[in-house]
């Protein structure tokens, strides 16, 4: 993008007034801005400096110094891409700006600092002012204290109309049927202030009241000078009940400032905060399908929000006008350069939006981790949005992070991925799950050579624990033809084979069978033949606690199973964890996840009965406990077991956040020794939000709230990443599939890569030679063979 912008930015200079810019500038010669904030400033400053024959107006409602908020954040990356595109506009930043390195974190009396971050600030005023200028300057027209006439009409005169009309956008409200935008309302209310002097660091702090958690974000953006102590943006958060609770809600904006006062006195040294037509409001995520309607584009908050707490309002709208300025430069029309520029920044947003949702959840549940050791704690404030990791932190500041560790008794030199943990009578060498992974290559339900080598070279790869697939309890059960068993001698047979190979070959690598039933998503082809797709013959009838197909006129419609054919499969669950103890399994799982038969007992969507196993969640949780009841009844005592469920079905209806902490609870209370948090794959009609670890917090929540062990999973994919959840305690355990399907010497080689070479992955003593890493090509250009000295 930045690049684009560059050279975009360079002819316009070298063609100088009235020379040649892009394609596009004739396209676009007429353009109309709804809004003055920085990013519809900015895309106009810009697109009047690229092709100054551009006419260019802006309409602002509010007057030229009127503004909403204090400060303004810009990461380098930002700064990067304002340096490249205009100059001008980065040298007038630059000598605004307050810089600083730290962060701290203030919790219960205690000040955790850490640094090596770098932030950039300045007042959103003078921001506003200089884009002003510099709009001016370029011949921009700025219409102030003047509504804009409805985008549709500035449409018919104007060839490209932005709409930077922020978050509650008319543009985007007139045209709901195009943009198809979703605003998500939080549970949070935050109010922003200010103080009149600079904090050091950017900080946070928690006030422990009566009422609930209170939270402060505050950083600086006026440096301390002669004669003037500088200023500090506060935002004071938290809970809706809270805000309620402690009477805010009734409170004009006086009330508030002193109350906020009061909590964060002794941060403020008694000097007071001040407002700005300051009021409470609840954050709103803003979402749109399309960005672009005609030539009508949003940029900004009007196509998107990222909550505060990451600090990305004004950097997307700055990158939004980037971006577009650049599009309209590259290509010949305004269609194509709208559609070039939401594919561009689309991408970008979605992840910093993942992460702004990931940081506003940690802070709406900020309470579940109140009782963290202090370091910790700090630490999993840092790494909340899952951008911020244990490794990039290291670097960072090493020392905190070594603290950190300290205190969570981490041996030294040892990663956070390589602690033991015990369940029961079985200790794990390592946080590292190879998690299962149906490979639909058994014949008559019994594993072979395929599952020997499959899962014997993972256990060789140094994972604490690898998971067979899910194993089906019957042959009805079988999702494929190709599904492996535990309900036939020979397949008992068969798998003591593949477990007495794990123990002799990798000793001190835990395995463990996950048990489980299709239900109504049995009788299906083979994954690379047709996922969920009936078989073209030979189909089996399918069981289920509804009759309802898993796609109607797909899939064939279940029998619902009666109280006799309960007890049966009750039974066959049991015999299979009979069958999985004498096969040699170190831990044993039960799958109550993703639609198949205990799932569609949970799942509101997939359970309709009206007898004592439907209705309410307690109903729902009935037979599945029983059938965990009856297996935990066989299953050795000392020997752990688990249940993998799904946190959520990701579908309107469904499973919810607050239902898997329920039916976590539950399990938990029954005897389960941890549970496995899965997502989705209930109903064919779901909507993941995918993205890095992202089925990750549902864990977290669960182990937050209830002190139970978890199991992680959902797109984890680095060594980082694990070392980062174990860490801040947003998991006990960490299971990886694709992983270890590109590498399964995954573990292993994460120890190699961080220099670890301690009990918690040793190498087996064949594969010992291939410990390090091997030596590729060289790739620097040769040294000379003689210098002369002159």
């Amino acid at each position: 993008m930045a690049g684009a912008v560059v050279a975009a930015a360079g002819t316009a200079g070298t063609g100088g007034p009235g020379g040649a810019a892009g394609p596009a500038a004739a396209a676009a010669t007429r353009i109309a801005v709804i809004g003055g904030g920085p990013g519809g400033l900015y895309a106009a400053a810009l697109l009047k400096r690229l092709d100054p024959r551009r006419e260019i107006t802006v309409w602002e409602r509010n007057a030229p110094d009127d503004t909403f908020g204090f400060g303004v954040v810009l990461s380098d990356e930002t700064l990067g891409g304002i340096e490249h595109a205009d100059p001008v506009v980065y040298r007038a930043l630059q000598d605004e700006f307050v810089r600083w390195d730290d962060i701290d974190v203030v919790h219960r009396g205690t000040v955790q600092r850490s640094g090596g971050h770098g932030f950039a600030a300045l007042g959103r005023r003078r921001l506003l002012e200089i884009l002003h200028e510099r709009c001016a300057s370029l011949g921009v027209e700025l219409r102030f204290r003047t509504q804009a006439p409805p985008a549709a009409a500035l449409a018919r005169s104007y060839d490209l109309v932005i709409a930077a009309d922020g978050v509650h956008s008319l543009t985007r409200d007139a045209h709901r049927d195009a943009f198809r935008p979703r605003v998500t309302t939080h549970r949070c209310r935050y109010i922003w202030l200010a103080a009149d002097f600079a904090f050091d660091a950017f900080r946070f702090e928690t006030a422990e009241t009566e009422h609930g958690i209170v939270q402060l974000h505050g950083y600086p953006y006026a440096r301390s000078e002669a004669g003037g102590a500088g200023a500090s943006t506060v935002i004071v958060e938290m809970r809706e009940e809270v805000w309620r609770a402690a009477g805010l809600d009734r409170c004009d904006e006086q009330g508030s400032i002193d109350q906020c006062g009061k909590l964060f006195a002794d941060t403020l040294g008694g000097r007071p905060l001040r407002g700005n037509n300051s009021s409470w409001t609840a954050f709103r995520t803003v979402v749109n399908e399309h960005w672009s309607h005609g030539h009508t584009v949003l940029i900004g908050d009007a196509a998107h929000t990222a909550h505060f707490s990451i600090g990305s309002g004004t950097k997307l709208a700055v990158e939004d006008a980037l971006a577009l300025a650049a599009c309209l430069t590259e290509r010949p029309t305004v269609a194509e350069a709208l559609a070039a520029y939401e594919a561009e920044r689309r991408p970008v947003v979605q992840s910093t939006q993942r992460a702004a949702r990931a940081s506003l959840e940690w802070f709406e549940d900020l309470a579940v981790y109140a009782g963290q050791p202090p370091r910790q704690f700090a630490f999993n404030l840092l790494t909340r949005s899952r951008r911020v990791t244990h490794d990039n932190l290291r670097l960072r500041d090493a020392e905190f992070v070594g603290s950190v560790e300290r205190e969570a008794a981490v041996p030294p030199g040892t990663p956070p991925m390589f602690t033991p943990l015990a369940l029961r009578g079985l200790t794990l060498r390592n946080r590292v799950v190879v998690s299962p992974m149906d490979m639909y290559s058994a014949e008559d339900g019994v594993p072979g050579d395929f599952h020997l080598v499959h899962l014997g070279a993972r256990a060789l790869g140094g994972a604490g624990l690898v998971m067979t697939e899910m194993i089906c309890v019957s042959e009805r059960g079988r999702i494929t033809p190709g599904c492996a068993g535990l309900y036939a001698p020979e397949h008992e047979r068969a798998w003591r084979r593949v477990t007495d190979f794990v123990h002799a070959s990798a000793p001190g690598t835990a395995i463990g069978a996950q048990i489980g039933h299709s239900g109504r998503k049995g009788s299906t082809r083979l994954m690379w033949d047709g996922i969920d797709q009936p078989l073209p013959d030979g189909n089996w009838p399918l069981e289920a606690p509804s009759p309802l197909p898993y796609r109607p006129g797909v899939n064939q419609t279940p029998h619902a199973l009666d109280h006799a054919g309960l007890a049966a499969v009750r039974e066959q669950f049991v015999r299979s964890a009979e069958a999985a103890d004498r096969a040699g399994f170190d831990l044993l799982e039960l799958h109550c996840a993703h639609g198949y038969l205990l799932s569609s007992f949970l799942s509101p969507l997939t359970n309709r009965r009206t007898d004592a196993y439907g209705g309410d969640l307690a109903a729902r949780l009935r037979y599945p406990l029983e059938v965990f009841d009856a297996v935990r009844a066989v299953w050795p005592a000392e020997k752990p077991m688990t249940v993998r469920i799904s946190a959520t079905d990701w579908a309107e209806g469904g499973t919810t956040g607050d239902d898997a902490v329920e039916t976590a609870r539950a399990f938990a209370a029954h005897g389960a020794d941890a549970i496995d948090v899965s997502t989705g794959q209930v109903v064919p009609d779901e909507a993941p939000d995918f993205g890095r670890s992202y089925q990750t917090p549902y864990a977290d929540r669960i182990r937050n709230t209830l002190g139970v062990p978890v199991v992680a999973v959902g797109a984890i994919s680095s060594w980082d990443d694990v070392n980062s959840l174990v860490l801040a305690g947003r998991a006990d355990l960490c299971a990886l599939a694709r992983p270890h399907l590109y590498d399964p010497q995954w573990t292993l080689h994460a120890a190699a890569d961080q220099s670890y070479t301690g009990p918690g992955a040793p190498w087996p003593l064949p594969y010992r030679a291939g410990s390090r890493t091997p030596p590729t090509g060289r790739t620097d250009g040769p040294k000379p063979r003689l210098t002369l000295h002159t």
